[in-house]
């Protein structure tokens, strides 16, 4: 089995790919819980929601969020009953979402009411959040404090980020220790680390996991590049450049193989370099081939 840790859009573009490669049974994803929050009474997870459509085959691929062809009538209609919401949910997506909330309101855990969705969708993958404990990130932007993904779907490019808040992170649950113990490898994608990663790596107890595990990790970072100025302000935010020199320093406790694409021009002394920018599945489906023959020849 291979586990990816997955958050924001790179992350499941690669395992689009890996699909190709591997059955949906051989696949866990460990989804990151930073960027859940509660919208209109129903639990948002962006994170695990991606993981969820992107098995069941409903994922809208042109923005790695929300259901295809899904439609906003409730959104939409919020503003004309004195409501509204920070960013558009879909109404099937929305569905989803009240009914986790209503099996979280009931007293399961975050990770039984994922398998329970799992299952009524019938995913063969294993999808699991890190943790069942509360690990939101906020944005301080120095007049108020956002949540993550309010920040990244609603806030203006320019919004200041000064830091990112977070209590004090809680632990990995028993079912991602065994998921990633049964691993041959763990392939961390190319999410920004500050927005996606670190929240993962930083719950208690998953470095110690990750240590003794073979660890791939792909840079979102492309050198030359321009990256996205929320992506970079993220990083500013946790005292590091948008660069992939940085990403290493912040994975280099963790990782064995570190992936950089062919066209960065920083340089990480022994990194791997592939072509890492995904525009189309068969992009995807060849980096996760070479992402595969590296752990393979590893394994074996």
């Amino acid at each position: 089995m291979i586990t990816f840790l997955s958050g924001g859009t790179g992350v499941p573009a690669l395992i689009r790919g890996a699909r190709q490669i591997l059955y949906d049974s051989e696949i866990a994803v460990v989804a990151n819980t930073a960027e859940d929050l509660w919208v209109s009474g129903s639990h948002c997870a962006p994170d695990i929601d991606t993981a969820i459509f992107l098995f069941a085959g409903i994922l809208d691929p042109g923005r790695w969020w929300g259901i295809k062809g899904d439609t906003y009538a409730t959104h939409n209609y919020l503003p004309k009953v004195a409501g509204g919401e920070p960013f558009a949910i879909g109404d099937r997506a929305r569905a989803v979402q009240i009914a986790r909330a209503g099996l979280l309101k009931k007293g399961w855990t975050l990770t039984e009411a994922v398998q329970a969705q799992s299952r009524s969708l019938n995913i063969g993958a294993t999808v699991l959040p890190v943790t069942d404990g509360d690990s939101a990130l906020f944005v301080d932007t120095g007049t108020e404090r956002l949540p993550l993904f309010t920040y990244w779907m609603a806030a203006d490019a320019g919004t200041e980020v000064r830091e990112l808040v977070r209590p004090e992170p809680p632990a990995v649950t028993d079912e991602v220790r065994a998921a990633i113990e049964a691993s041959d490898a763990v392939v961390i994608g190319a999410g920004n680390p500050a927005r996606s990663i670190l929240p993962i790596l930083d719950c208690a107890g998953m470095r110690r996991l990750l240590r003794d595990t073979f660890v791939v990790a792909v840079s979102p970072f492309r050198g030359g590049s321009a990256p996205d100025p929320k992506d970079a302000a993220l990083m500013y935010a946790i005292g590091e450049t948008p660069t992939s020199p940085a990403v290493f320093r912040l994975y280099e406790d963790i990782v064995d193989v570190f992936v950089q694409d062919l066209h960065d021009s920083d340089e990480v002394p022994g990194s791997l370099r592939l072509e890492t920018h995904l525009l189309h599945t068969r992009q995807a489906e060849s980096l996760a081939w070479d992402i595969m023959a590296v752990i393979r020849h590893a394994v074996s």
